[in-house]
């Protein structure tokens, strides 16, 4: 079998308020977790979580899948990405992406125009930024003019930047200027496809895989309720023209005109069996490791899981058996 270069977990945990969670972040390291990813969407930001961490569990490598490019400006980015690779210094990792047009224009106000170039133009920025030396500079998606991050967010060791990416423009930028992807909402096989643009431009480049994994043989109802996760994201434009390039489109052709007519119901009850099985790991926990090392054989250095409370899933005994030392 393929070695991953680490073993992550999605934090912060659901359900748990912030403040409360030390015991079981602590308990990732403690299983044998190498990483922790947070992510930012509607919950918390993303950093607040990696630096509570950074003091509770002082071996894991902090990692952001993602922040966007466009919901914090360049030089907020730079020190607050600086911020946090000083306080962990040469274990935090930062993942950026577009993210979606849902998250930056409809939940934030911002236009979501041109966003191959806008983090092409970020990752160049940030690599200046994180130098400590004055950046001017004229970007196609903005101009930097004057800014220099103070001293105490110029980070000892400049945090590798990793690129969320789906299709071919975004897998090419990450490994060409980036250290490596953080990819999601694909399939094993998938990965297949994915891995070697990237690692094309180095075989040392990382990728990120989030992983949404129910432990439950409760089939039918993994299904089910999976179908309502599965919707929100391939209805995304983005998303939709990523399974559209993995060649989905026959598949869920028939998702996408419910849901563009405004039928919620049928859209749902479109998404076939076995898109759901591609998407979501289920079944027993051998079947789900099982599932799991496929997209490491494939080419993904660095799995991530999202435990998700389908079929009566226990997430805290799931987090437990999915470990690298269960």
């Amino acid at each position: 079998m393929a070695p991953y270069r680490g073993f992550g977990m999605t934090i912060p945990f659901d359900g748990v308020p912030l403040h409360a969670q030390r015991e079981r972040i602590e308990e990732l390291a403690e299983l044998g977790y190498t990483d922790v990813w947070s992510m930012e969407a509607d919950g918390t930001d993303g950093l607040t979580p990696l630096a509570l961490t950074s003091v509770w569990a002082p071996s894991l490598r902090l990692g952001t899948a993602i922040l966007p490019v466009y919901t914090r400006g360049p030089a907020l980015l730079a020190q607050s990405a600086g911020s946090m690779a000083q306080a962990a210094p040469g274990r935090f990792v930062l993942g950026i992406g577009a993210s979606s047009n849902i998250i930056v224009e409809r939940w934030n106000g911002v236009p979501f125009t041109e966003p191959y170039k806008r983090v092409r133009d970020t990752v160049r920025f940030l690599k200046a930024a994180f130098t400590g030396e004055k950046v001017t500079e004229t970007y196609d998606t903005f101009t930097v003019n004057g800014f220099r991050l103070g001293a105490p967010a110029v980070p000892e060791q400049a945090p590798p930047i990793l690129v969320a990416a789906l299709r071919e423009g975004m897998l090419n930028l990450a490994g060409k200027e980036g250290d490596g992807a953080i990819v999601n909402w694909l399939s094993a096989d998938d990965v297949a496809t994915v891995a070697p643009i990237v690692k094309a431009h180095g075989d040392d480049k990382e990728i990120v895989a989030r992983l949404f994994v129910a432990p439950s043989e409760d089939t039918d109802t993994v299904r089910a309720q999976a179908r309502y996760a599965v919707a929100a994201y391939v209805n995304v434009p983005v998303y939709a023209a990523f399974h559209e390039w993995l060649g989905r489109g026959p598949q869920l052709e028939p998702v996408w005109a419910a849901w563009k007519a405004g039928d919620r119901a049928a859209a749902l009850a479109a998404i076939p069996d076995e898109v759901v099985d591609d998407l979501i790991i289920h079944g027993s926990y051998d079947e789900c490791r099982a599932h799991i090392q496929r997209y490491v054989d494939n080419g993904v250095t660095t799995p991530s899981i999202t435990v998700m409370p389908l079929g009566g899933v226990d997430v805290r005994e799931a987090v437990r058996r999915l470990a690298p030392s269960a």
